[in-house]
């Protein structure tokens, strides 16, 4: 896809006039589909291109929109997808790499990853994976080296203390737990890297589908943490990528 720095260089070379680069800056920012606006200066604005967010998406939607996507040379992460979705693209895109526990689908080669340093994804059990494994994918999509600690909740503190050298060496850290949601806290208190806490919906009657997760990671004592909201795999990768590429 053609790119604003392309467009310049163009009009240096005398192979566009002004009218002309006006003309097709307007054409590619915005594309209209049949439901959909797509933002294609985003990547340009932010470094990364737009991202399909599924749930309540039709499959034909978020085809729509894949297939825009590629036609115009750029990557597709597509998340929250429904079985239905992720088999439709899986079938229109036989390079697609998708996973059914974090409810995802990537297409296109991820750029390539920096060895030097590396993001911690820990999670405290099991019931968390989902949403962990949508930080991890999301993290690599973007370009970013992922490592993952799961099941390290504090309910066997052994657990995380037996892994916390490995997870000190992080440029940033990700920690996914439901029920209390005291791992974020715990994690922040033992290293001098930047948490990133993602309370997740897993919990019974009392946690109110992550609510008690999410205000005890917001009332955290311990310095270093931020929250994204509940179930925010996504949101956290992303923010853990931006921090792992400074």
């Amino acid at each position: 896809m053609k790119t604003l720095s392309d467009y310049l260089q163009a009009f240096r070379n005398g192979e566009l006039t002004k009218s002309q680069i006006l003309e097709k800056i307007a054409a590619s920012s915005i594309v209209d589909l049949s439901h959909t606006r797509l933002d294609m200066q985003r990547r340009a604005r932010t470094g990364q291109g737009e991202v399909i967010f599924g749930q309540s998406k039709t499959t034909a939607q978020i085809l729509e929109i894949a297939d825009e996507l590629r036609a115009r040379g750029e990557n597709v992460l597509a998340t929250r997808l429904s079985q239905e979705a992720i088999a439709a693209l899986q079938k229109n895109f036989p390079e697609a790499r998708a996973s059914e526990q974090a409810r995802l689908v990537s297409i296109g080669e991820n750029p390539p990853v920096s060895p030097k340093s590396f993001i911690a994804i820990v999670s405290a059990g099991t019931s968390d994976l989902s949403v962990a494994e949508e930080a991890r994918l999301s993290a690599e999509f973007f370009g970013s080296r992922v490592k993952t600690f799961y099941d390290c909740g504090v309910a066997g503190l052994h657990r995380l203390t037996a892994r916390i050298e490995e997870i000190r060496a992080a440029k940033a850290i990700v920690a996914v737990a439901g029920m209390e949601g005291a791992l974020a806290s715990v994690v922040a208190g033992l290293v001098k890297t930047p948490v990133i806490a993602v309370p997740t919906s897993v919990g019974y009657g009392a946690s109110f589908g992550g609510l008690a997760a999410l205000l005890a990671m917001m009332n955290s004592c311990a310095n270093g943490v931020s929250v994204v909201n509940i179930d925010n795999g996504f949101g956290a990768g992303y923010n853990a990528h931006l921090i792992n590429s400074l």
